[in-house]
């Protein structure tokens, strides 16, 4: 029995394994056991049974078989594995739980660079983490129509999307360095058709408050690459706030912050809200992202989808807010 060997596996009952697997909303186990027991499930490929699932809440009169479950392919958009990211890390988890509750598996995780070189797989949808390119898009289109995409960038209803809109929480970000009366405002993240970095670029000139490019540092976002960015910012001395693009870019700014021995006092600012946000020092303030319930969202629009449920192009969008920490 898969919910038997899954209790074995992660040493909890069988009766916790089954509430966790087949009531996603389910409160009473710790995020730690719910991480173990999803990963054992997915290491042996199982499935919930949609039909007793139903039965047990009174919705069929005897379970009318299990047909096999529809695949999805997981799209990473811009990093080459989900642990590249942390934000689209925690996200994939509410993903895959998701795609697993409504009786539907995984058939693989994919870098869009990796697909663009090769030949695209068949597969009953695709899921894309992150921003996409147009070209990336008219591979897959030729393939299915069944799309989806969570991410902080929107197109223009090009396909199937959940957002949490980064220009707007970037706006948040910075607009609240300015109520603290900032107005040397650093940023470090990608710029190259990015959401946050327009929301940060187009407040300071509402604003009519000058941009200083050597304040603006382009970078792919990681952990390494903010805290060499931050460095910099540091030893120049210039600005008295820091926008990072995301929490990631935060972390390794904090960490040169903290390790910096003759600093000013610099007020730093993300976008996301990870895990690692509440627990670094001093605690980082940041937008919050709904990274859970987008990613629930994201599967549940792509398996409507599947099921002919709609036919325009559809888009959900989440909104951010600002989790005020230590970091400012």
């Amino acid at each position: 029995m898969s919910l038997k060997k899954i209790a074995e596996m992660t040493g909890v009952s069988i009766s916790t394994v089954s509430r966790v697997l087949n009531n996603k909303d389910y409160n009473c186990a710790s995020d730690e056991v719910k991480n173990r027991i999803w990963e054992a499930a997915k290491e042996i490929q199982y499935v919930p049974n949609e039909s007793a699932r139903q039965l047990q809440k009174g919705g069929l009169e005897k379970p009318q078989g299990q047909r096999a479950a529809r695949k999805i392919i997981v799209i990473l958009g811009r990093f080459q594995s989900i642990h590249d990211d942390p934000f689209f890390e925690e996200l994939f988890r509410s993903v895959e739980q998701e795609i697993f509750a409504q009786g539907c598996s995984i058939q693989a995780i994919i870098p869009s660079e990796e697909l663009l070189r090769g030949e695209v797989p068949d597969t009953d949808g695709f899921l894309i983490l992150g921003r996409s390119s147009r070209e990336l898009l008219r591979v897959l289109e030729k393939k299915t129509k069944n799309l989806a995409a969570v991410n902080r960038n929107p197109t223009m209803f090009e396909i199937d999307e959940v957002i949490c809109d980064g220009k707007k929480a970037a706006e948040t970000a910075v607009g609240y360095l300015l109520e603290k009366g900032h107005e040397k405002i650093g940023y470090i993240g990608d710029c190259s058709y990015e959401a946050r970095y327009i929301g940060y670029y187009e407040t300071l000139v509402s604003h009519h408050l000058p941009i200083d490019y050597a304040c603006i540092y382009p970078t792919g976002q990681t952990e390494q690459e903010g805290y060499e960015a931050m460095r910099e910012l540091l030893d120049r001395g210039q600005v008295t706030a820091v926008l990072c693009a995301n929490d990631a870019t935060a972390l390794g700014g904090l960490r040169a912050y903290n390790e910096a021995e003759q600093k000013n006092k610099t007020d730093i600012i993300s976008i996301d809200n990870i895990r690692a946000a509440e627990t670094v020092q001093p605690l980082l303030t940041t937008v919050h992202i709904p990274e859970k319930d987008m990613g629930r969202a994201a599967v549940r629009m792509l398996i409507d989808r599947m099921n002919k449920g709609h036919q325009e192009k559809m888009r959900i969008e989440f909104p951010s807010r600002l989790v005020r920490r230590e970091s400012c």
